[in-house]
């Protein structure tokens, strides 16, 4: 590898095609490429929820929501808000990779963050992307400065993940002057002081629509705030409209196409959620390490106990292995806008198009970033052992917290199905050629093994090979599950969900391979050894998991020889080098105890 990398290579591999292709290195996006504005970016956000919003947390959290909507003007005065939008709509037109940085901090921020996060992306961006320039003049400033507050109203009482069966309906005027709206929308986030609603309904009955709703029209009655598990701080209310009459000029996008605003939006936003709970992984990893240094047993901090490093450096792994695919991911789709732009689309254009052609990505981070959370903020309370469970400590409301961000955005099994299932779909649609490669790896498995290490030289190259290998796996499983049930394939969701599980380790455990190989490669190996422990640790149990959940799922539809000839092929894909695990994550924990904080 060269001691230097090009900054300004792409990486042009196509959305899903991690699972066939090789990736590099030297066109990897990480957090280390960030620039100075970038830097500028974050010490904003990082400064205003350190200084404006952590000192008011248990206020925020007792539902204080007109603090919540001073903190949002304040974050509106700092360009936050706007961060992301174009410069024309009152916005500071950044980069995604900075609004990446930014999104990260403000997900530090506890039930501050929903509110931001739901104004910034489901409540704008669909006024963004599929509003007339009318409706973007009118209300893209406003939401861009705080002056005005979004909600986005989807769910119903009866239809959660089947959004599509949404009840609530809205009727034309017979002069076509107006839409009057009739239903009932739940957990709407934002809802107590929202000025603006994105509200979905069905037109004629079956035409699924979007419409922009003024929170000031008459009819519009909000239920009591929820009295909610975690995320107290956040105000959500049911929203009821009876009769409520909407200008037909606030139609939002065409009739019938309401389900492309909904879906592609939480492309956006599932992604987004990754990067903010990455920040809330640090800092939960954070609060684990100070405490564990401050608390003593025995005569000593609870930190020089290995059981204890043991779970420091996990933390620490998980969220190093968490923020190394968001920024992988994040410079893909900021690659692919740049590219867009070049061909002539608006910026706005193409950071939609973008995010749709790494959807899968998308669905694959928000399931990875939000079950890393929920591994942190469980291990923060047994790290804190009794006064984990105690309000005082904030250990408690981070573990209360954490847990909405598996069924925000769409619940983790339907982000698990829709990553494998959309990768189908592209192999189907020959976006994706997944299947010649399925079919070399079975002809693959009739050969005689090699053995050696040919190919392997150079800075983590051995683990990369493993990397490549477990790839086959998903390939050898998939494929063969695809060509039994054929069409089908969609009801075996137990299957489809052990692939998931596999395709979601190996991506990865790849973007920290990539990530430790470009710090060697930038600042020397000396600079990168304990990131390639990280890599290394990881690594270490994404095989296991890759072999486990792949038994589960051939088992379930192989029989016979075909069954046994397909564990041999998961065993010979899934082997792991030797690696001192115990010894790796002791040096990982040092690190982290020494500096007192998570520091990787």
């Amino acid at each position: 590898m060269e001691a230097t990398l090009a900054k300004e290579a792409k990486q042009n591999i196509k959305g899903g095609a991690f699972l066939i292709e090789s990736s590099d290195a030297a066109s990897v996006y990480t957090p280390e490429q960030q620039n100075e504005e970038q830097k500028m970016f974050q010490q904003m956000a990082r400064e205003f929820v350190q200084k404006e919003v952590h000192p008011h947390v248990i206020r925020i959290d007792k539902g204080d929501h007109d603090l919540v909507v001073d903190l949002l003007n304040k974050a509106g005065e700092l360009g936050i808000l706007g961060a992301s939008l174009p410069e024309e709509y009152g916005g500071m037109g950044v980069n995604f990779n900075t609004d990446s940085y930014l999104s990260e901090e403000i997900g530090q921020s506890n039930s501050f963050g929903v509110a931001v996060a739901a104004h910034t992306g489901i409540g704008t961006l669909p006024i963004l992307y599929y509003g007339t320039e009318e409706q973007k003049q009118k209300y893209l400033p406003g939401l861009a400065t705080g002056q005005l507050k979004a909600a986005y109203c989807l769910t119903e009482p009866g239809s959660g993940s089947d959004a599509l069966a949404a009840k609530t309906k809205a009727t034309l005027s017979e002069d076509g002057s107006h839409y009057v709206i009739e239903g009932q929308k739940m957990w709407i986030t934002n809802s107590g002081f929202a000025d603006i609603f994105i509200v979905f309904a069905q037109v004629d009955g079956d035409k699924f629509t979007g419409f922009i709703v003024p929170a000031e029209s008459e009819n519009i009655s909000l239920g009591a705030e929820e009295d909610k598990l975690g995320i107290k701080g956040s105000s959500t209310r049911q929203v009821f409209f009876q009769g409520v009459k909407v200008p037909a000029e606030n139609l939002l996008g065409e009739i019938g196409k309401g389900h492309k605003i909904a879906f592609n939006v939480l492309n956006i936003g599932r992604y987004k959620l990754c990067a903010m709970v990455t920040g809330g992984s640090k800092a939960v990893t954070t609060n684990a390490i100070k405490y564990a240094n401050e608390r003593e047993q025995f005569k000593t901090a609870i930190a020089n106990f290995g059981a204890i490093q043991h779970k420091l450096a996990n933390m620490g792994i998980r969220t190093w292995i968490s923020e190394s695919a968001t920024y992988r991911t994040s410079g893909l789709i900021n690659d692919r806008i740049e590219d867009l732009k070049e061909t002539g689309m608006s910026g706005w254009e193409a950071k939609l198009v973008a995010a749709e052609d790494y959807a899968v990505e998308c669905a694959i981070l928000k399931v990875l970033g939000s079950e890393v959370l929920d591994y942190c903020v469980d291990e923060n309370v047994q790290v804190h052992g009794g006064n984990g469970f105690s309000e005082e400590y904030p250990a408690a409301r981070a573990f209360r917290d954490a847990r909405i961000n598996r069924i925000f955005e769409g619940t983790n099994e339907i982000n698990r199905l829709l990553a494998v299932g959309m990768l189908l779909r592209k192999a189907m649609k020959n976006e994706l050629d997944l299947f010649t490669p399925a079919k070399a790896i079975q002809k693959e498995l009739t050969s005689v093994p090699s053995f050696g290490q040919n190919g392997t030289i150079g800075f983590l190259a051995s683990e990369m090979k493993a990397v490549e290998t477990a790839k086959k796996a998903i390939l050898l499983v998939a494929g063969a599950a695809a060509q039994k049930f054929m069409k089908d394939i969609d009801k075996e969701q137990e299957i489809m969900m052990f692939a998931a599980d596999m395709l979601i380790e190996v991506f990865a455990a790849e973007s920290g391979i990539l990530r430790a190989q470009r710090i060697a490669a930038d600042q020397g190996e000396e600079a990168a050894a304990l990131y390639a422990d990280i890599a290394k640790v990881y690594l270490n149990e994404t095989l296991e998991n890759v072999h486990s959940n792949g038994k589960e799922a051939v088992m379930a539809f192989a029989e016979g020889d075909e069954m046994k000839f397909m564990l041999m092929g998961l065993k010979r894909f899934t082997k792991a080098e030797p690696f001192n695990t115990v010894a790796a994550r002791r040096r990982i924990a040092k690190k982290l105890v020494d500096n007192n904080e998570y520091c990787l």
